[in-house]
């Protein structure tokens, strides 16, 4: 069997990082999202993919290449304009032939129990749908099943008229059939050409559409920059601890660490994984690197620092003193001595963030921030819970910054 993977959305609610690299490859547990995708296919016996791109695509390609240094033969279409996922899955029409294929969202982490629920619900001849139950139905289509049957889709439902608590998780068996289907679609309200309007289709007709009952522990959706945190934590669950860098004497490692080849880890550094740490890396002296963080290759993480269930990209450096608490730092950054990223607010609420300029929940009431590629901080800079730097933007030393920067300013306060 065949996938088809969507990798061409602008993933605009994971901006300051995606900006500079697609969403498919923000990194969780030391990999890109795209190669767990492909890992997790791998899995379960697929060694066939087309990934269809166009935001950045040209990252995704050169990253991934024809697929062989992870075992799977890849292939590659262009989606000229992003105009929805049922216009993207239609490009695998030539690709596909006459077999069925799974089809799944690019912006996912699954374990690895995911796909294998999804086979083994799956009837030849019919469509299936992953469905997950969510805590906030309103942000997703919403199924409602009789028996094990998909009966209908509501698409981010009013709070309270949510008819379950079962989401639509983007991951289906499709037969080749979908495409009649999908060449028939007319543009939804958003003016895109949506697979679920095809699925409803399929339902109105009186096809099958069988629902494959995911666990929540089995899917992340990463529409939003905390949730790469989620997965991250997710992704470090399963790591298979291994040292391949150096370990100065001194230094400590508790619990599953992974220590990837020329990684250096300093006299005093106390690791407590799950813990990643890139090929590269250069930690300490006397850091504590917590549970649930990712350092990136060749990162730096100075004397006297304490990260905490963070992703950091790779080339950044975090000078002396800072903590680095719930956050996800870019690429390439170079963060002044003393930079405190702030994680809990006083009252001890929810940290909300502004997302399109409107503030969303995150339900977490430990968030720190979120810098995006080759930004830059002073010496002694606060940054308050939840707030947002873009790319190449400096913060001046000494400030508190209560409020998203946008990308390329020099911010004095």
């Amino acid at each position: 069997m065949k996938a088809v993977i969507l990798a061409a959305g602008r993933g605009v609610r994971l901006r300051p990082f995606t900006l500079t690299r697609p969403k498919h490859l923000l990194p969780v547990g030391g990999r890109p999202l795209l190669e767990w995708l492909l890992l997790r296919l791998r899995e379960v016996g697929v060694d066939e993919a087309l990934i269809v791109v166009h935001h950045l695509g040209e990252m995704i390609r050169e990253r991934l290449g024809d697929g062989s240094q992870l075992g799977l033969r890849l292939a590659y279409r262009e989606q000229g304009e992003v105009r929805g996922t049922g216009d993207a899955f239609r490009l695998a029409e030539e690709y596909v032939g006459d077999e069925e294929f799974i089809g799944l969202y690019g912006d996912l982490y699954l374990s690895s129990n995911a796909l294998k629920r999804l086979l083994e619900a799956h009837r030849p001849g019919e469509t299936t749908m992953a469905v997950v139950p969510v805590d906030d139905p309103t942000r997703f289509g919403v199924v409602t099943l009789e028996d094990d049957q998909v009966v209908d889709l509501v698409e981010k439902p009013k709070r309270g008229e949510e008819p379950s608590n079962l989401a639509n998780a983007g991951l289906y068996i499709f037969t080749p059939q979908v495409f009649e289907r999908l060449r028939a679609l007319r543009p939804s309200v958003r003016g895109e050409y949506e697979v679920t309007d095809a699925l409803r289709g399929m339902m109105a007709d009186g096809e099958a559409v069988r629902a494959a009952r995911l666990e929540a522990g089995d899917w992340v959706d990463i529409g939003y920059p905390w949730k790469l945190l989620e997965a991250n934590e997710r992704a470090l669950g399963e790591l298979e601890p291994s040292v391949e860098g150096r370990i100065e004497a001194g230094a400590h490692l508790q619990g599953p660490v992974r220590v990837e080849a020329g990684a250096r880890i300093r006299a005093g550094a106390y690791i407590e994984g799950p813990v990643h740490i890139g090929p590269g890396a250069d930690i300490g002296p006397n850091c504590y690197i917590r549970p649930h963080s990712s350092i990136g290759a060749e990162a730096r993480i100075g004397n006297g620092c304490e990260v905490k269930n963070s992703i950091i990209l790779p080339r950044t450096h975090i000078a002396h003193l800072s903590y680095i608490g719930d956050s996800v730092i870019g690429e390439g950054c170079n963060l002044g001595a003393g930079t405190i990223t702030a994680n809990l607010r006083f009252d001890k609420g929810r940290v909300r963030v502004e997302v399109e300029g409107v503030l969303i929940d995150s339900g977490r009431r430990k968030l720190g921030a979120f810098i995006g590629d080759e930004a830059q901080t002073g010496i002694g800079v606060n940054l308050m819970p939840g707030v947002k730097v873009g790319p190449r933007s400096w913060i001046a030393p000494g400030l508190t910054v209560y409020r998203d920067v946008p990308p390329d300013t020099f911010h004095r306060g």
